[in-house]
């Protein structure tokens, strides 16, 4: 279970399919975040802070683990992309009566993507290659 979760996870083989699925959460998150009434129920189960953590960490993950180069360069990748991402989602909602963008969220997107670019960072400069 172990050598499939890291094929999975942290296999460049699948660095695409994790690139992908953060763009594809991300528009899910906006496409579900518009529908009327569909944050007040989320809000009985999490706050908004809640929720943008922990959705913006799972998307840097994911674009960290699925951009290339050095663990560096993924990171400031992962969160320049969180960036847009968060200031896209905030924008979506300023176009909506019933919602509105904030920059207090997207502050806490950024300090989401920042803190788990960093802990990515770190672990990924541990991590062992193989012998080639």
């Amino acid at each position: 279970m172990q050598k499939f979760l890291t094929l999975l996870f942290l296999s460049d083989a699948h660095a695409r399919l994790r690139f992908w699925g953060a763009i594809t959460l991300f528009t899910l998150n906006c496409i579900i975040g518009s529908i009327p009434g569909a944050r007040e129920e989320a809000a009985q189960y999490a706050s908004g802070l809640v929720l943008h953590s922990f959705g913006y960490t799972v998307m840097t993950f994911l674009l960290f683990t699925g951009c290339q180069g050095v663990p560096a360069q993924r990171a400031l990748k992962a969160v320049c992309g969180v960036a847009i991402m968060g200031a896209i989602d905030e924008l979506v909602q300023s176009f909506f009566p019933y919602r509105h963008g904030s920059v207090d969220d997207w502050l806490v997107d950024m300090s989401a993507a920042v803190i788990a670019a960093t802990v990515m960072w770190a672990l990924w400069s541990l991590r062992k290659r193989p012998a080639a």
